[in-house]
């Protein structure tokens, strides 16, 4: 049947019929683009980490879609998606995904879309709490102290994962389905965050235990059919023969644990954050397939060896559009930094590349790529550092390549494309050691060259 996995009626599923689409540089790789391509050879499209912090946009037949919690499988009929318990769930975010998917003709219902019963929950107070921490670390709030902010886009992501590891003050999604339970904690929560926030000099009414129950019973009783043990349904999955193909938020250079700290995000979203976000064990991921721009890109602060603060760096974001899906703002922008990129390849295990944003290049006169690092001392390096600190003054070494004109990419095969288009693409493959299986050459999903598809998935 048209749109079901090749591998759908395997007794026992093999590990390859498994896919992970992972971002290898710092987020906004293109990662919803891909998944959407990769969905219609999936059963199971999985969310296994972050929150409405990240967003995913697709073109579908010319009609653009911005996602932020929900799975970019959403738009096929026939598949479902889950949103794990790694994720942290704005449940006021996701409701209004849900109508605004369903007001443009797209099915949402409790058989296409489910949510662990163990994801944690992101609260008005935790979006606060993140506003006010980045305001106070800026030294905006109280006199100069250093800017020690992160940088985020506020919408209490930090804050809801502070809780899940303070355990007594978190809420989980089950949590919004019993009324008793949630009134009672609260009581003893609300009395605490508005302390909190008046300590940070918030100026905040005290919030109202009741009248938050009471809001957050309604939003429960209305997601309620979403709500499930997603972990058994994944094994059953995968039991029963159905394909998952798991969706990263971020990208794993803001991996909690190796990542650029602090400059990142608060979850493991490399490919090792899938087993603890969704339950199903590393094993069973047969093909991990990077996702990696044909320059670099990232938001708020931290080292970024290859920014550019120029005409070439602003020429760059206005031809790929590079403003944030979720917050809008204007991503720094710089040229492809391959000492990031094989880095995070190795991390994240992946076995495929997938390059985007490759129209955005075409028309300059030259390219360049960092293969290499000059440290402070004057040394060089082709090895990553992982810690902000430890990263800074490290200046890249890079390749020149030539360019090619700036005219329509052929939208069929990667050896229609100009010779130095190729030669570009040929190089990343030889310093990475990895094939790179699709090219996006324009927002579309039919704007996707593949060159290497594998076997069944």
């Amino acid at each position: 049947m048209p749109g079901q996995s090749c591998c759908s009626n395997h007794a026992s599923p093999s590990r390859t019929t498994h896919t992970a689409v992972v971002g290898l540089q710092w987020g906004d790789e293109g990662k919803g683009k891909i998944v959407d391509v990769l969905t219609a050879r999936h059963d199971v499209i999985v969310r296994y980490n972050g929150g409405a912090n990240a967003g995913h946009t697709v073109v579908a037949e010319g009609q653009k879609y911005a996602l932020h919690l929900i799975p970019s499988g959403i738009l096929y009929p026939d598949k479902t998606c889950v949103i794990g318990n790694g994720t942290v769930v704005d449940p006021e975010k996701v409701l209004e995904e849900m109508e605004k998917l369903r007001s443009r003709g797209i099915r949402v219902d409790g058989r296409n879309l489910l949510i662990s019963d163990r994801a944690h929950v992101v609260m008005p107070w935790h979006k606060d709490q993140d506003a006010a921490l980045e305001e106070y670390l800026s030294g905006v709030t109280a006199g100069q102290r250093g800017s020690l902010a992160i940088g985020t886009t506020r919408r209490g992501i930090g804050p809801a994962y502070s809780d899940k590891v303070r355990r007594s003050t978190a809420i989980r999604m089950r949590d919004l389905l019993d009324p008793a339970y949630l009134r009672e904690r609260m009581h003893v929560i609300c009395r605490l965050r508005t302390a909190e926030l008046e300590a940070l000099g918030v100026a905040v009414a005290p919030l109202d235990p009741d009248a938050m129950a009471a809001r957050y019973t309604e939003i429960g009783q209305r997601l309620a059919p979403h709500v499930t043990d997603t972990v058994y349904f994944l094994h059953d999955s995968i039991a029963a023969g159905r394909s998952l193909l798991f969706e990263g938020a971020n990208a794993a250079l803001l991996d909690i644990d190796h990542g650029t700290y602090p400059y990142v995000t608060s979850s493991n979203c490399s490919a090792l954050g899938i087993p603890a976000g969704t339950g199903v064990p590393g094993g069973n991921v047969g093909r991990v397939l990077g996702i990696m721009k044909a320059y670099s890109t990232r938001v708020g602060g931290g080292p970024f060896p290859t920014e550019l603060l120029d005409d070439t760096g602003n020429r760059i974001r206005e031809r790929g559009r590079e403003y944030g899906t979720t917050t809008g703002r204007p991503r720094r922008c710089g040229w492809l930094d391959l000492v990031a990129v094989r880095y995070s390849s190795m991390l994240c295990g992946a076995t495929g590349i997938a390059c985007t944003l490759f129209d955005v290049l075409a028309g300059f006169d030259e390219l360049k790529i960092c293969v290499a690092y000059r440290r402070p001392d004057g040394s060089m390096t082709d090895r990553f550092v992982p810690d902000a600190r430890g990263l800074e003054g490290y200046e890249p070494v890079y390749e020149t390549l030539p360019g090619w004109p700036e005219t329509a990419l052929p939208a069929s095969d990667r050896a229609a494309l100009p010779g130095n288009a190729q030669a570009y693409l040929a190089r990343i493959e030889q310093h990475l050691g990895i094939p790179i299986e699709m090219v996006g050459i324009g927002p579309d999903r039919s704007q996707t060259l593949v060159r290497q598809p594998a076997a069944c998935c």
